[in-house]
C-alpha cells in the first residue's frame, strides 16, 4: 500500500511518527495523523485545512485533543450518551484527577514496548485511517494516496479526531468540497470510507 503513496502523503506519516516521539507518546494515534497533515505546505490537503480555517484554530484543537485526552478518549458522542443515562464524566474524571492526579486517564504513557525495537507502533486507529485512504483514493478513481485521502479519512472514523475536525467545521462533506470543489456533492467519483 506505501508504494502508492505520495511524497506528501509519506512526509505526513514521517510527521506523525514525528509528533508522537515528540510528546514521548508510546504509539502513533490518529491525532498524530492529523497534526502532522496540518503541518504539511502545499499540497492539497494544506490548501482544504486553510480553506476551512484550521491553521487559524490550531491552539483550538490541540485545547480539544488535550481535553479529550483527559477524559480517557471519550469522545464528546459518549460523553453525552452517558450523561444522557446520568452518567457525569467531568465528575469522574475529577475525582479520579483528585486521587491519582492531573490526566490520570490520559492514554498512550504506558508500557514503551517500542523502545526494544526502535520504532513506535500505529494505534489500530491511525491504521484503519491508513487503510481508509486507499478506499477513498480508489473510490474516486485516484492511481495513489495523497495528503487528500488522509484527511478524509480522518473525518470519516468515527473516534476523537472526528468529533474534534467536526466541531471546527471539518466535516467530511465540507473536506470533500474543500478539496474538489462543489462537483464532489454531485455524487461522481467519490466514496467515503469506512
Amino acid at each position: 500500500m506505501f508504494e502508492r503513496f505520495t511524497r506528501g502523503a509519506r512526509a505526513t506519516v514521517k510527521g506523525a511518527v514525528a509528533q508522537a516521539e515528540r510528546v514521548g507518546a508510546d504509539s502513533v494515534t490518529e491525532e498524530h495523523l492529523l497534526l502532522a497533515l496540518l503541518e504539511q505546505e502545499g499540497g492539497r490537503a494544506s490548501f482544504a485545512v486553510t480553506a476551512l480555517g484550521l491553521h487559524d484554530r490550531r491552539g483550538s484543537l490541540d485545547a480539544a485533543f488535550a481535553e479529550a485526552r483527559r477524559r480517557g478518549g471519550l469522545t464528546k458522542a459518549d460523553t453525552d450518551a452517558l450523561a444522557g443515562i446520568g452518567i457525569d464524566i467531568g465528575a469522574i474524571v475529577s475525582r479520579v484527577e483528585g486521587a491519582h492526579g492531573e490526566g490520570a486517564l490520559a492514554a498512550g504513557r504506558g508500557s514503551r514496548r517500542w523502545w526494544w525495537s526502535g520504532h513506535r507502533p500505529f494505534t489500530p486507529g491511525a491504521k484503519t485511517v491508513l487503510e481508509n485512504s486507499l478506499r477513498v483514493a480508489l473510490g474516486r478513481g485516484d492511481r495513489f494516496i495523497g495528503e487528500e485521502h488522509l484527511l478524509l479519512a480522518l473525518t470519516a472514523k468515527p473516534g476523537v479526531v472526528a468529533d474534534v475536525l467536526a466541531e471546527h467545521g471539518a466535516t467530511y462533506a465540507n473536506v470533500r468540497r474543500a478539496l474538489y470543489g462543489p462537483e464532489a456533492d454531485e455524487g461522481q467519483g467519490h466514496a467515503k470510507a469506512g
